[in-house]
């Protein structure tokens, strides 16, 4: 039986209830890929990769969800500092995952600009892709924005996550 797997590539600066709405409606896949972008395509400003990874591992142990894998893909196949595509990390997947049906999860913002993907008919005809917008509506942005303003978060994002980012001070300044 071949294995579906599916990839949900984001910042995850912070992750948040919305990214928690997403992935809970992935349980039907065998194994859920949360990808931490390593440097953003479109030059975002990010915090430092292995600390949103740090961060993303929490949220996976919160969450509880048994097929849920972070990766750390991008950061294996970056050269210097230019932006990993999608495809790139497709056909990195493809040679790690040979004979499973591939799944790229996308929001509903990346899903009306998906044209401006690098090799976007391509990944089209290659994978399955799957808009699945969020349910709870928490962006990472309101996270980072109540910090910067020493207002609470428990409400936005996990319990691991948010004792993390008042321990580290992460995005406080």
């Amino acid at each position: 039986m071949t294995a579906s797997i599916a990839i949900f590539g984001s910042a995850f600066n912070p992750p948040s209830l919305g990214h928690q709405s997403v992935i809970e409606r992935l349980t039907h896949f065998d194994k859920v890929i949360l990808l931490p972008s390593y440097s953003h395509a479109w030059g975002k400003q990010m915090l430092d990769y292995d600390a949103r990874c740090k961060l993303v591992q929490a949220f996976i142990e919160d969450l509880e969800q048994s097929n849920l894998e972070l990766s750390r893909l991008e950061e294996e196949i970056a050269v210097g500092d230019e932006a990993i595509t999608t495809f790139a990390v497709f056909e990195a997947l493809e040679k790690k995952y040979p004979d499973a049906n591939l799944t790229f999860v996308v929001g509903p913002d990346n899903f009306l600009n998906f044209n401006k993907f690098f090799k976007a008919e391509e990944i089209m005809q290659r994978w399955q892709v799957l808009a699945c917008p969020e349910t709870v509506k928490v962006r990472s942005t309101q996270i980072r924005e109540q910090i910067i303003n020493n207002r609470a978060i428990s409400h936005l994002t996990t319990k691991k996550v948010a004792t993390m980012l008042d321990k580290y001070k992460w995005y406080a300044s």
